[in-house]
């Protein structure tokens, strides 16, 4: 282990519960069959370049399951029409399962209020979203925003773009050289004169998870509100926002075994019905004039022109299937392949890991360096052999500055892996260096 990448953090991403309860809980979790799981995903029947695919790059996007796909096929083949517009049989079909979707994430997430979930493309446009609509109209010149050091680019450009727009000041909590982040230092960064805290909740670098439930109580006693990247956490761990007691959080379908152009801002209803609308169209409104416009309720304020109607459909058969393999029972399989994977890697001799030590410190989100090799050639030559990971910085370039590298190579693993899998990136990365004339030593 080295760098300034090794964190501790809670097992799950409930704050209500202890951490031994939680630690009880995923322990008690029985195993996932990843045989029987595997069997539902008809792309992990291909072989790339002759060999079996072996999938290692879920923290990017996740493969789908044909309980996804047939859900896609199904709304373009049966009820195929616009939502929330006509009266007529397949419009009212259509309506109802999009809004199924919604109230299927509410669920969740914990949140009681099905119309404070809005759907948009992606996290990255929730986080716009947010940026922009709270911001615009909640900051002025001196006010700050406080981020962290490992945040991915889509929770740090929104609010440069932002801080630009209105003169507010922006602030970041370090990461300690254990991969951390730096709490001691909210004390000093958390002032009169914050607004918002704006922080991921799961490293897609490090795998660190934060403690953002205890963040947002040290950010609500200066009266600031707290907005958490779920990109990486929502797929993986049990998130319930009312015990988080957290003001905003997004995330992203396509991560968690959906499909793209799905993204989800959750909200305190408080908080979105003071926000202006981000875009403006069709089904956002209320009445319209010439010259003026008034806007419709929460969440279609939000939500102007046709939405990726199939996508949000399909996103609710990606939940059902979630939550018959149950979120304890993701997060016990992911401890357990992580820990085999750390081994693995380790016993190698010649690799740079980052992030926490221990499996129960962190998700299945493994960055590495190889000594003698660049990050983009390993990724290459592990193609060749049928491992896909993920080469370069990330989305994170500030991260990458302070662990002091121009990249790294990342595996990211979830429900379709298996410790065969890990047998695979192992091999592939010593086939690397052979190629190159290195000894696996």
């Amino acid at each position: 282990m080295t760098s300034r990448a090794s964190a501790k953090a809670t097992v799950v991403a409930h704050p209500a519960l202890e951490q031994a309860e939680a630690r009880k809980s995923v322990a008690a979790a029985p195993p996932l069959d990843v045989a029987k799981v595997r069997k539902d995903f008809p792309i992990l029947e291909r072989r790339v370049h002759g060999k079996r695919l072996v999938y290692l790059d879920s923290a990017a996007t996740t493969q789908k399951p044909q309980a996804v796909l047939d859900a896609l096929v199904g709304y373009y083949s049966n009820y195929n029409a616009n939502v929330h517009r006509g009266i007529h049989t397949l419009a009212e079909e259509a309506t109802a399962a999009y809004e199924a979707t919604r109230r299927q994430v509410a669920a969740l997430i914990g949140c009681k209020d099905a119309q404070e979930i809005v759907f948009t493309r992606n996290t990255t446009e929730s986080i716009n979203l947010l940026a922009a609509a709270w911001g615009n109209r909640n900051l002025k010149a001196g006010d700050e925003i406080l981020l962290s050091e490992m945040e991915h680019h889509s929770n740090l450009v929104p609010w440069i773009l932002l801080a630009r727009r209105t003169g507010a000041r922006l602030r970041h909590i370090p990461i300690t050289a254990e991969g951390k982040l730096d709490l001691s230092q909210m004390k000093r960064l958390l002032t009169s004169k914050t607004r918002i805290v704006a922080v991921t909740q799961l490293s897609n670098v490090l795998g660190t998870i934060n403690p953002v439930g205890e963040i947002a109580e040290q950010a609500h006693r200066v009266g600031a509100l707290i907005a958490v990247d779920g990109a990486q956490s929502v797929p993986h761990l049990p998130v319930n926002v009312e015990q988080l007691e957290i003001d905003f959080l997004s995330f992203s379908s396509h991560k968690m075994l959906g499909p793209t152009g799905v993204g989800v801002l959750w909200g305190k209803r408080e908080h979105l019905e003071a926000m202006d609308p981000y875009m403006g169209g069709g089904e956002m409104i209320r009445k319209v004039e010439l010259d003026s416009a008034t806007w419709a309720d929460v969440p279609q304020k939000f939500e102007a022109g046709t939405p990726n109607i199939a996508g949000v459909i399909a996103f609710r058969s990606a939940i059902d299937y979630l939550l018959a393999l149950g979120l304890e029972q993701v997060r016990r399989h992911e401890l357990e392949l992580t820990g085999y994977a750390l081994e693995r890697l380790r016993s190698l001799g010649h690799l740079t890991l980052y992030g926490p030590e221990k499996p129960e410190e962190r998700s299945g989100v493994l960055s590495f360096n190889d000594r003698d090799i660049h990050a983009h050639d390993l990724s290459t030559l592990l193609d060749h052999q049928g491992v896909a990971i993920r080469a370069g910085h990330h989305c994170a370039q500030p991260l990458m500055r302070i662990l002091g590298v121009p990249a790294t190579a990342r595996a990211s693993f979830y429900v379709y892996n298996d410790e065969d899998d890990m047998d695979a990136l192992i091999e592939a990365l010593q086939e690397a260096r052979k190629y190159f004339g290195f000894h696996n030593a």
